[in-house]
């Protein structure tokens, strides 16, 4: 009997050429392209994650209202979803490491104007400048796993990096309420300045090109004859991808991962004035604190995912003989309690008060989080 371990390939392959892309980098290169890559998808989450819990203070040196200040997050959203397009559009053609090089310096400047914002226009402008900069970090992560890793193997490498970029979301809300509660939100965003730009330095320095040689959409143009501008980029339009929804599958996967996120934001977004008020908590340490459940449970669910997803897939290739992308979908099914806890956070806070109330909805926002991050 053969031995297997934990390197031992789900799948039997022919080497061929389509192998032999996967085979351009070892195992160990790999893991230190994923660190990389997973460092570029943290800085989204933590940018998005940071900002809620200085909401109050912003509010107030803003001479606003926290609902006013809120809106911030649906501009950060909007323009993460704009950015990602932009980015995954231009990775595609031009290659992963160009989208990485050319977005975090906007990044970089877009948090410098949020720290220095003196109005809540001005705010609202440079939060939108900070996600375009921001958001393709994890659209380009995810191509960057499919270029270096087989079919089979991708269900956990996405989930380790999904997990790893979710710490964003564990560790954001508590550091973003331990500067705005002993510094200032001000300094944060100066801080997620230089957060951005050790990312900038570190794939600079130490991030290969990992698109296959002659597959990026410039070297189709070129082969086709097409000419080059030298002095800017070639125009794409980034919402032609959006073609892709045409597909029901696409969309109907599209759509539930859209929901299910929304899940998330209902409950973290306004957290300060929910549960925050309903348990007299009021300090910003603390109020971020209380986003690490869901954070945990992120981090923990993705990796979770992957392994269930690759699981799910290589029973059907054994069942069948052949796979369908689709099988990977069957492992959502354990998501199926999110709505429960949803459900239970909103009965716990109406109606449970004091110590146990509180332990309980951090208990819903746990089990909120794994299922949100195993159906994603």
């Amino acid at each position: 009997m053969s031995e297997i371990d934990d390197r031992t390939p789900l799948l039997k392959h022919d080497i061929g050429e389509e192998d032999r892309k996967f085979e351009r980098f070892s195992s160990s290169r790999k893991k230190v392209i994923v660190a990389i890559v997973s460092w570029g998808g943290l800085v989204p989450f933590f940018t998005s994650g940071t900002f809620i819990p200085s909401i109050p203070q912003i509010a107030k040196e803003l001479d606003t209202t926290g609902e006013a200040v809120s809106f911030a997050v649906s501009i950060y959203i909007l323009a993460a979803a704009l950015g990602s397009l932009i980015g995954s559009a231009y990775a595609s053609f031009y290659g992963r490491r160009p989208a990485y090089l050319y977005s975090l310096p906007v990044m970089v400047l877009g948090s410098i104007g949020v720290a220095r914002a003196q109005s809540v226009q001005q705010l609202l402008i440079f939060r939108f400048l900070q996600a375009m900069g921001a958001s393709p970090g994890t659209s380009v992560g995810f191509g960057v796993i499919g270029d270096i890793y087989r079919l089979e193997e991708r269900g956990r490498a996405m989930g380790s990096y999904y997990g790893a970029t979710l710490l964003g979301l564990a560790l954001a809300p508590l550091t973003g309420g331990f500067f705005a509660h002993h510094f200032s939100w001000r300094a944060l965003h100066i801080s997620l300045a230089f957060f951005a730009l050790a990312a900038y330095i570190c794939v600079l320095f130490c991030f290969p090109e990992t698109s296959y040689p002659g597959s990026r959409g410039v070297d189709q143009y070129e082969r086709e004859g097409g000419v080059h501008p030298s002095w800017r980029p070639i125009i794409l339009n980034p919402f032609s991808q959006l073609g892709m929804l045409r597909s029901p599958s696409i969309l109907a996967v599209s759509l539930g991962s859209f929901l299910v996120l929304q899940c998330d934001f209902v409950l973290l977004v306004p957290l300060a004035y929910t549960i925050g008020s309903r348990y007299g908590i009021t300090n910003e340490t603390i109020i971020g604190a209380l986003f690490l459940p869901c954070g945990i449970g992120n981090t923990i669910g993705a990796p979770l995912s992957g392994w269930l997803s690759d699981l799910v897939l290589v029973r059907g290739m054994k069942k069948r003989g052949y796979w369908y992308p689709e099988d990977r979908l069957r492992a959502t099914l354990f998501g199926l309690f999110l709505p429960v806890a949803v459900i239970s956070s909103a009965l716990i806070t109406r109606y449970v008060p004091g110590p146990l109330g509180l332990v309980g909805n951090l208990a819903c926002l746990f089990f909120t989080g794994v299922a949100v991050s195993v159906v994603r």
